[in-house]
């Protein structure tokens, strides 16, 4: 099977970041990384997919910096030897990248995805979306530097599925709610267009979400396997244990990844403030730029929580995120 590079992805800008960094000479490259294994990478080509592993420029990288490690999404530098070894040389630029801190003390971070041009959060609409899990996975989102989505599953489970969508836009300001079913005729009307040839598009959620099913209901057939929530306690199962990159008919490309357990965020103030921007509006506001919105005078923070414009629930999430980025950056600092 062989690949239209440009329908996944490939332009101008990676051809230059290829030219910088592929030598002269036979036997190199570039092609996409459908899905990272220890040490080995299925690359997608304009001759095939192939299997590569890391070169030791790469590995050596990647002992400075776990982040550079090649991941789904990554545009790469590959190699044909003479042996018939074939080598990741090199992890192009990347222009977007999903990165969350790992659960270890020393505030690492894990790259999960590259070069997503629409991360899109995937909430089950079915019990009930976890507005704080929404909020989170948003700051992951906007941090990235890909344009947030927010989709509903299930919808066909809800008796008003746009109603529910007008409550989750409540906490993500800035950002499209879309309610799509991958169960009822016409359920992802909304969402096909929005992957044309060369653009990607990322699933993040929880297990039992439905983003495998989303992938395989977007590609016309079953690519990646699926387990059926438990309906006892509505959790899912992680039945996608890696993360893939997935060419659909017609052109563009969706990442399915694995189900979150815990998200970590790193050094996410900016994404955090996106997802926030109507707090980080009210304490741009505050009289004083030390304000601890207790009992300062001038605090736009505790008008707008004391008139009910600003609910209490909204800014606890806020306060608490924010506080475990500055743990996050204060691990990182003190490692350096």
């Amino acid at each position: 099977m062989t690949y239209d590079l440009a329908s996944l992805g490939w332009d101008a800008g990676f051809a230059a970041g290829y030219a910088e960094h592929a030598p002269g000479g036979t036997g190199h490259r570039p092609g996409r990384v459908a899905r990272a294994d220890r040490g080995v990478c299925t690359v997608l080509t304009a001759a095939g997919p192939v299997r590569a592993s890391l070169a030791g420029s790469v590995l050596a990288a990647a002992g400075r910096d776990p982040v550079a490690l090649p991941c789904a999404g990554d545009w790469v530098v590959v190699r044909s030897w003479p042996d018939g070894r074939t080598t990741t040389e090199a992890v192009l630029p990347r222009r977007t990248a999903v990165i969350r801190r790992t659960a270890g003390r020393d505030a690492a971070g894990q790259v999960l995805a590259a070069n997503l041009d629409t991360a899109a959060i995937v909430e089950p609409i079915d019990p009930a979306p976890d507005l704080s899990r929404v909020e989170r996975l948003l700051a992951l989102a906007w941090q990235s530097g890909a344009q947030p989505l927010v989709l509903l599953s299930k919808a066909d489970l809800a008796a008003d599925p746009a109603a529910v969508a007008l409550q989750v836009a409540d906490v993500t300001p800035g950002v499209e709610v879309l309610p799509v079913s991958a169960e009822r005729p016409g359920g992802l009307a909304g969402l096909r267009p929005r992957v044309p040839p060369g653009r990607t598009l990322g699933l993040l959620g929880p297990s039992g979400a439905g983003k495998s099913t989303l992938v395989n209901a977007l590609v016309g057939g079953a690519v990646m396997a699926i387990q059926q929530v438990r309906r006892a306690d509505g959790k899912g199962r992680h039945t996608t244990a890696y993360r893939a990159l997935v060419p659909l008919p017609g052109g563009g490309a969706v990442l399915d990844m694995p189900g979150l357990r815990a998200v970590g965020l790193l050094d996410g103030v900016a994404g955090l403030d996106r997802a926030f921007a109507e707090v980080a509006a009210l304490v741009a506001a505050c009289r004083f730029g030390d304000c601890r919105h207790r009992t300062e005078p001038g605090c736009a923070v505790r008008a707008a929580l004391e008139s009910g414009t600003l609910p209490v629930r909204r800014w606890e999430s806020w306060q608490k995120l924010h506080q475990e980025v500055a743990v996050a950056a204060g691990r990182r600092s003190a490692r350096r």
